[in-house]
């Protein structure tokens, strides 16, 4: 069954990478608390891929494909800095990494921003937290980074 639209009105047809919404709980290490960090901009990773085995028979027949063990890769995320949302919280996100649980979700929008069928959701660990890059000679935006490492595999949530 295709996912519905969460709206009455949203559009159903090809979606753009601007049409999504990116959001990330993560586990406060010093509290236990899952705490939503909200909103994020960029998305690389996540891939599900899986090592290939192939069986070579005899008498010339041609390889078997076999399958193979399924892995899910790194996600990493990354936002414009903002002073009171993002360096007020940076400690709890530095002593977080590689200690911490976290939730990322995924859900697509129609061209108008409306939410449609359900988010891609994957379970994590935080990895990596990178404050943005400096450089005195620069002006281009400064970017808050965090790789996670994804347990098991994503799931489309339907709750």
């Amino acid at each position: 069954m295709p996912p519905i639209a969460k709206k009455p009105n949203a559009i159903q047809g090809p979606t753009r990478q601007d049409t999504h919404t990116i959001n990330v709980s993560i586990v406060n290490p010093n509290t236990g608390v899952m705490e939503d960090y909200g909103i994020w901009d960029k998305w690389s990773g996540g891939e599900v891929d899986s090592d290939e085995t192939k069986y070579n028979p005899g008498a010339m027949a041609p390889p078997v494909s076999l399958g193979g063990r399924r892995t899910t890769g790194n996600v990493t995320i990354s936002r414009l800095y903002r002073l009171h949302r993002d360096h007020l919280k940076v400690q709890k996100l530095l002593d977080a990494a590689g200690r911490s649980k976290a939730v990322i979700k995924r859900t697509p929008m129609d061209i108008r921003g409306n939410a449609f069928g359900h988010p891609i959701v994957y379970n994590a660990t935080l990895k990596r937290v990178t404050p943005p890059d400096l450089d005195s000679e620069q002006s281009g935006a400064a970017l808050l980074e965090l790789e996670f490492t994804i347990d098991g595999f994503p799931k489309v949530n339907d709750s």
